[in-house]
């Protein structure tokens, strides 16, 4: 399964990947509580997210970075990638299945949300010629409200426990 986003901000493929680092995880994307350990020298570290806690590797690609959970069961991964002629930073995540249950599908889109909130209220340039959605976000604020994203205070979804997408807590 594929899920998308489109954050709204200016940025070539080189300030992506230099600005989003595994140490800077928790702050781009509410849905990554910390970051617990990181080697510079490997790209590679451990978060504790809304699944639980997982070795994550980065890998500088082409347009931007790539974010891969290793231990995952629905080898989840992500990317981060700088679209053409400034239309924004594309968040692209997937698992390895082509159907789940409603509620983990549903963790997934916040997971993909999150990162496109955290973008946006990030330190790389904003776009001022992209219109910004006059709907709420998830947590029924405006978009474009700076205090929309509020980071660490989630809950487990129902049936979305740490074994959803890998072992939880080793």
């Amino acid at each position: 399964m594929e899920f998308f986003a489109t954050a709204r901000l200016v940025a070539s493929p080189d300030q992506v990947r230099h600005r989003i680092t595994g140490p800077r995880l928790a702050e781009c994307c509410g849905a990554i509580d910390r970051v617990l350990d990181w080697r510079e020298d490997l790209d590679v570290g451990e978060i504790y997210c809304l699944w639980g806690q997982f070795e994550v590797r980065r890998e500088p690609i082409r347009d931007g970075v790539r974010f891969t959970l290793p231990g995952c069961p629905n080898a989840l991964a992500w990317t981060v990638t700088a679209e053409p002629e400034g239309k924004g930073v594309l968040v692209h995540c997937t698992i390895n299945r082509t159907e789940h249950e409603p509620d983990f599908i549903e963790s997934i889109e916040t997971f993909v949300e999150d990162w496109r909130i955290g973008l946006e209220l990030s330190d790389v340039p904003a776009v001022e010629s992209l219109s910004r959605p006059s709907s709420t976000s998830p947590r029924g604020s405006p978009p474009d409200d700076p205090h929309a994203a509020v980071y660490g205070d989630y809950e487990l979804v129902p049936g979305v426990g740490p074994d959803a997408c890998g072992s939880g807590l080793r």
